[in-house]
Parts: structure tokens; C-alpha cells; sequence
């Protein structure tokens, strides 16, 4: 189905025109018709499919103009990257409409998005933290909102924001739209739902866990951190297809030691991006990444989500994510827009077990390849790596089973004390109440 078929507005025609999209993907096509009857929604969409799109074509098509203030459709998305990837899409497709949008977030100057939210909005987009500390003290005034996206649900509850998200419901009016996109339906997403929306109506476009079918899935088994940064600089040193590559790293301290040894090697070719790194750096990153200056951008989870990046060539998996669903959002971020892609994982010995569940998740097997003849295998593990660093805190020592004598055994020397009683038994001098027995002369 072509944007033309369905009932836009020349303003909408005309954006997607210059944008060059001609057909709605699947999920914009169920989701169009059902948003517009002013049903509560709840999608179920991996990232790349176009669910952005799928909710902000129907909203802005209902949208009048009007001179208020306050907004009328707010959005809340769990991360600064994914609010601002949202407004730059509003924007691209109000591109010839005279609505207002803004985005607020934390980590930057709140007086400067006050400003914003004072010069009228009609369009919100924003993170729950920044919002409700904006809405409790009667900045951002949402007696207006008409219509609620909440974004990347299951995320939302993973970074802890339930409460925010319960607050900020509480303060909207009784009558308001609700569409909650997110790309897994776990039980926690699935206990939230029904506590918030009212007769909602599903869309479901991939089966919970199912990768992109297009995106070739594989793995190395590899011994160390180091044998992954070697395993690594062999595959962009030999492979020129290696054009476009997000490395995806769990911790901060590892992205910093990972970008430390391979921007050694590849200077001048790689970005880094995590929480730690200042908004400003962040946005560089990416920027310099998305057009193509840098060759390998390797970002922590929070990147996992929401990001539109562009003919990304290959994911890879320096470590297996502890959560099975991420590392669907992982490998979405390659093969979009009809183009193919490369998923590859680096996986230790203890990382395997995040591997089986990976796989149980999408019910298919990741292809474990040799590795390369030429690939110097490092014997020198992390302080992190080594055994008893994989095991926690409360773990308990293996009994010495070999000499055990079992519970019938000779105690040793400094047991074998005879219990002699109290003071008194053991000597006469003292009664036994512990008084000294005074002697009569």
C-alpha cells in the first residue's frame, strides 16, 4: 500500500515526498487505520520496522491547528538519543505544517527547555525523569494531551522508570489516547499494560524474539577480552566489506579499554558512545559515524534502542548481552530498509550461557565458525576474567572432599577440650554463684 491510498493530508504527502517513501511497511499499515479510529493501541514491533512513523503519520493527520499552548500529543521514549531521533522524525514530516515540537530530557540546562515549554507547544516528545520534574511544578501544564505515545515500553521498565511512568498517567486527563510500542512483550510489560490501558488492541508484526530473517547470523567461541580485540582487528583489517561497523559492549570501563587499544590501531576511524560520555560527544559520535567519517562506532545498550542509523554493514557482539531481548535490538540495527546484514558475537566460555538463552528466545541455533588460522590467541586475561572474578560475592568454597573424614572424624588438638563445668567444679575455691568461699580461721 503507497502513502497516496491512504487519507493524509497534502502537508503529510508532501514531507513523505521528499523523504522518497512511497509504500508503508507492515506494521504502519495495521497500525494507521486503528490509531485513527481512536483505539488504544499497543504495538509490538522489533526496531527498524518503522514504528515511529507508524504512530506519528495518524496523530499528526488529526492534529488541527490550534493557538494554545499546552501540548496535545506527548511522547516519552526511555533515552535522550531515542527522544531526539523521534523529534527529528516529527520534524521531517511537519516539515510543511505549522506545528510546534520540542523535545525535553535530563542532563542539560532545564531553564533553557522551560523557555520551550513557555513559547507553546504542540508536539512533546520527552524522557519521564525531565517530564515529571517539568509537569509536578506547574511548568508543563498536560490538562491538554489528547494523545499518549509511550515508546520502547519494555526498555522503559527495564531502566526503572514504572513510577515515573504511573505518575505522569495520573496527571493527564481522564479522556486521552494511549499507544504503547515495544519491541518484546514480557510479563512486566504485559502486567503494565493491563494496569494502564483500557480495551487496548494489539498489533503484533514479528513474533516475539524473531530476528530480521535477512540478517546473517554468527558467533566465535573465543578464550579472553584480548583474544576478542585481536579477532576483531583481523576482520577490519582483511575484510573491506567491513565498512559500517557498531560494536556493541556492555560496560563503560570495557567501551573505554576496547576504543583505548583499537584507536591505536585504526586512528582517526572509530567513535565511542556511552551514559558517561557528554551529550555533545554523544551526538559527534553518531554524526561523524552516520556520515560515513568514522568507520566503527562502538556503543554501550544505550544505542541499542530507537537509533536510525543508516547501511550500519555489521553488528558485532564484543560481549552476549545478559538480557536475551537485547540482542534482538542489538542486530536490528543492521539489515534495514530492504539491504542485508552481518551479526557476529564474540563469545567466552561464560558467556555461552547467554547464548543458549538467546537462542531459545528466537528458537533457532547461531552458527559457531572456526576461527581464523592467522588469529593470535592472547593467554593474558582481565582481572574480571579470572575464575574466581566470575563467580559472586556470596559464593562459597568447594569442600575439600579428598581429605574429608565426613562428620566422623578425629578432632583436631585444640578441640578436644573436656567440658569441666563451671568455676565452682573446676575449683572449690569459688561457690556456685561464682563467690569466693572465704576460709574460717
Amino acid at each position: 500500500m503507497t502513502f497516496e491510498e491512504i487519507n493524509l493530508n497534502a502537508p503529510l504527502l508532501r514531507a513523505l515526498a521528499d523523504l522518497d517513501y512511497v509504500y508503508l511497511t507492515p506494521v504502519q499499515e495495521k497500525a494507521f487505520s486503528v490509531i485513527m479510529a481512536g483505539c488504544n493501541v499497543v504495538g509490538i514491533a522489533q526496531t527498524g520496522t518503522g514504528k515511529t512513523f507508524a504512530y506519528l503519520l495518524p496523530l499528526l493527520r488529526q492534529l488541527s491547528y490550534s493557538d494554545q499552548k499546552d501540548p496535545r500529543i506527548l511522547i516519552v521514549a526511555p533515552t535522550r538519543e531515542l527522544v531526539m531521533q523521534i523529534l527529528n522524525e516529527t520534524q521531517k514530516l511537519t516539515k510543511y505544517a505549522g506545528w510546534r515540537s520540542a523535545a525535553i530530557y535530563g542532563g542539560t540546562n532545564i531553564n533553557t527547555q522551560k523557555k520551550l515549554v513557555y513559547s507553546g507547544l504542540d508536539i512533546l516528545v520527552a524522557t519521564p525523569g525531565r517530564l515529571i520534574d517539568l509537569a509536578v511544578t506547574g511548568v508543563l501544564r498536560l490538562k491538554n494531551v489528547q494523545k499518549l505515545v509511550i515508546d520502547e515500553v519494555d526498555k522503559m521498565l527495564g531502566l526503572g522508570f514504572r513510577a515515573e511512568l504511573n505518575n505522569l498517567i495520573e496527571l493527564l486527563p481522564v479522556k486521552h489516547q494511549t499507544l504503547m510500542f515495544s519491541a518484546t512483550l514480557t510479563p512486566e510489560v504485559e502486567e503494565f499494560i493491563a494496569k494502564t490501558i483500557i480495551n487496548p488492541r494489539k498489533i503484533e508484526i514479528a513474533s516475539h524474539g524473531t530476528p530480521i530473517e535477512k540478517i546473517i547470523q554468527k558467533a566465535y567461541h573465543v578464550p579472553n577480552f584480548n583474544t576478542k580485540v585481536k579477532l576483531l582487528e583481523l576482520l577490519l583489517t582483511e575484510d573491506t566489506e567491513f565498512s559500517k561497523v557498531l560494536v556493541f559492549i556492555s560496560a563503560k570501563k570495557m567501551a573505554d579499554r576496547l576504543y583505548g587499544q583499537l584507536e591505536k590501531i585504526f586512528p582517526d576511524q572509530l567513535g565511542l558512545i556511552h551514559s558517561n560520555k557528554s551529550h555533545n560527544s554523544r551526538v559527534d559520535a553518531l554524526k561523524q559515524f552516520q556520515e560515513g567519517r568514522h568507520r566503527l562506532l562502538i556503543a554501550t545498550d544505550i544505542m541499542a534502542r530507537g537509533m536510525d542509523i543508516t547501511d550500519v554493514t555489521h553488528v558485532i557482539n564484543f560481549d552476549m548481552p545478559e538480557v536475551p531481548g537485547d540482542y534482538i535490538h542489538r542486530i536490528g540495527r543492521t539489515g534495514r530498509a530492504d539491504k542485508d546484514g552481518v551479526a557476529i558475537s564474540f563469545i567466552t566460555p561464560a558467556e555461552r550461557v547467554y547464548q543458549h538463552q538467546i537462542e531459545e528466545l528466537m528458537m533457532k541455533s547461531i552458527p559457531v565458525e572456526a576461527l581464523p588460522e592467522n588469529l593470535v590467541i592472547s593467554q593474558i586475561f582481565l582481572e574480571e576474567e579470572k575464575p574466581d572474578k566470575l563467580f559472586d560475592k556470596n559464593y562459597l568454597k568447594k569442600p575439600d572432599l579428598k581429605n574429608s573424614q565426613g562428620a566422623f572424624h578425629e578432632k583436631k588438638d585444640k578441640n578436644k577440650k573436656i567440658n569441666l563445668g563451671s568455676a565452682y567444679k573446676r575449683h572449690p575455691k569459688f561457690t556456685q554463684s561464682g563467690k569466693r568461699i572465704k576460709k574460717k580461721y
